[in-house]
């Protein structure tokens, strides 16, 4: 269970939250739908309730199992194996190596009576493992990991070697695993931020019949509509306009039509409000001009301004990125090659031999089931990483523009506007400011670091990196992760729109149609083949 009172919200001088007098609550059955336009506080209001952020102002109490999945999950060893970080969410991967060492300390002991405590120590070891699940547990775990697309072969492997989609699934899987007692229901409080990220449709629907038998608290972010009509019972609106949580104690359907009524009626009350006050104002300014009616007349006026300044603010239409990239730089034929590219982690292959010529305003998508290495060519391409073997050879008149899913292209520890200068140093001061507003980015929020702005303010301020550019060649990997609906079109019908070559990996069927690709890559073998209907269906799937 968690309690949030008084709770204010900031993000550098930003307040997203203002909740004085009041209290946010999630108790065991509560399925609470997170919701607002990008930036309007979701992702840090989320973290605060974990624990991961402090509050402005404001006091949280905690009690019970936490489990909470931030959009960019990066800490921990990645040398251990995808396993044990999922089985050390119950302690089971000390526990299964403290009983593995104790076999071999009993096999090798020669005195009775240090194999007798050898013994003894194994029984114990034994009933705390078995107290905790035992192999009944593992097995569960391999369950949770499968539904979730992660095969024994992934999970064999060292979190290093797997790519940011597979690491993110491990985390999600260690989360769900720590908070099933075996039929998927625990008194543990699940915060997912956007848990459906690189999850396949079987995948999607298997997560959400686990989150409705779900028997602990829930507080999910998502823009996957069907999962919250499916799951929540419950929905928080941040209303990044007023700075406040509108709860709404219903399912998803009966709360989309419960808002669109609060916005009319706020909308009516301002109106009739606005109405009277001018009426008030009028008359003031007709006894205004009477020495002795003045007394009466600033009367009125303050009551007028009462009336007004006692009004909700009326919800004004969520503004969008104006996205629109570049005309491309000029260029040869064939701006990008590559030639026999191999990428091993250690003696891990991930693919080896692929061939790829990017020509001239080309449109192609690479496609491969998550770990084939779709994000590691992305990044042997744009340099970021070398490969094991073979080389990326630039053309005449190359310029790049690399849009990393994990937003590894920002430096969290610098501000919005740090950022965007670092992108295009030469650009004009004012230039930059007028880039940023269409990207939604404007005042004190150009002082705010990176790092603490939301996965849908990362990735517009990435494009708008990307914007800044003359590239003639993008590499895009998921443009589209962490976005609302809106804003998703805007990046859309960028994509439409420019005139330069285009290599996209993604898992959202709408941006493969709206880049209209000629060719698909096919990983890890490196096939190329001409693109149909037939791979558009794979998309989801890959």
């Amino acid at each position: 269970m968690i309690t949030a009172t008084d709770l204010e919200v900031r993000a550098g001088v930003r307040t997203l939250l203002s909740a004085p007098g009041s209290a946010l609550r999630i108790q065991p059955g509560d399925r609470i739908g997170l919701v607002g336009r990008n930036g309007a506080g979701k992702t840090t209001t989320l973290r605060i309730l974990a624990g991961a952020g402090e509050p402005y102002a404001g006091t949280v109490t905690r009690t019970g199992e936490i489990g909470y999945l931030p959009q960019d999950p990066r800490e921990g060893d990645l040398d251990v194996l995808a396993t044990d970080r999922v089985l050390s969410a119950r302690g089971l991967d000390t526990l299964l190596r403290d009983l593995e060492k104790q076999q071999l300390l009993m096999a090798e002991i020669a005195d009775d009576a240090e194999r007798e405590r050898a013994v003894r120590r194994y029984g114990q070891l034994e009933d705390r493992f078995s107290a905790l699940g035992g192999y009944v547990a593992e097995s569960d775990a391999a369950r949770i990991c499968h539904s979730l697309g992660l095969p024994d072969r992934v999970l064999g492997q060292t979190l290093r070697t797997l790519s940011g989609g597979q690491r993110r699934r491990i985390e999600l899987a260690r989360i769900l695993f720590a908070a099933s007692d075996g039929g998927g229901r625990s008194a543990t409080t699940l915060l997912l931020d956007e848990p459906t990220n690189h999850l396949d449709a079987d995948s999607i629907t298997w997560l959400r019949g686990f989150l409705q038998q779900h028997e602990g608290g829930l507080v999910v972010i998502s823009h996957d509509v069907g999962l919250l009509a499916d799951v929540v019972n419950k929905v928080w609106f941040l209303d990044a306009v007023r700075g406040e949580a509108d709860i709404y104690a219903m399912g998803w359907q009966k709360y989309l039509d419960a808002r669109a009524s609060d916005e009319q009626r706020r909308r009516r009350e301002r109106a009739n409000a606005e109405k009277k006050a001018s009426a008030l104002k009028a008359q003031a300014a007709k006894l205004g001009a009477k020495a002795t009616k003045a007394v009466a007349a600033q009367n009125m006026v303050r009551r007028a301004e009462r009336m007004l300044a006692d009004l909700d603010d009326v919800r004004v239409a969520d503004r969008v990125a104006r996205i629109k990239f570049p005309d491309p730089a000029t260029c040869g034929k064939t701006p990008l090659t590559a030639a026999n590219l191999t990428k091993l982690y250690g003696s891990l292959e991930i693919f080896a031999g692929v061939d790829l010529a990017i020509d001239r305003g080309s449109r192609v998508v690479v496609l491969g089931l998550n770990g084939a290495g779709k994000t590691t060519l992305l990044k042997l391409l744009a340099g970021v990483e070398q490969p094991s073997s073979g080389a990326v050879e630039p053309g005449y008149g190359l310029q790049i523009g690399y849009f990393a899913q994990e937003h590894d292209t920002l430096d969290d520890d610098a501000t919005v506007w740090e950022n965007i200068r670092h992108a295009a140093p030469d650009a004009g001061e004012q230039d930059l400011r007028g880039l940023l507003g269409a990207f939604m980015f404007s005042g004190p929020q150009l002082d705010q670091p990176a790092g603490t702005l939301s996965g849908g303010e990362k990735t517009r301020l990435a494009l708008a990196g990307l914007v800044s550019s003359s590239a003639n060649v993008l590499l895009l990997d998921e443009p589209t992760n962490n976005l609302d609906p809106i804003s998703r079109e805007q990046v859309l019908d960028a994509l439409r729109s420019y005139a330069g070559a285009v290599v996209l990996v993604t898992h959202d069927p709408g941006a493969a149609e709206a880049l209209s690709p000629e060719r698909v890559i096919l990983l890890p073998d490196g096939t190329e083949d001409h693109w149909s209907a037939d791979y558009a269906e794979l998309i989801e799937l890959a």
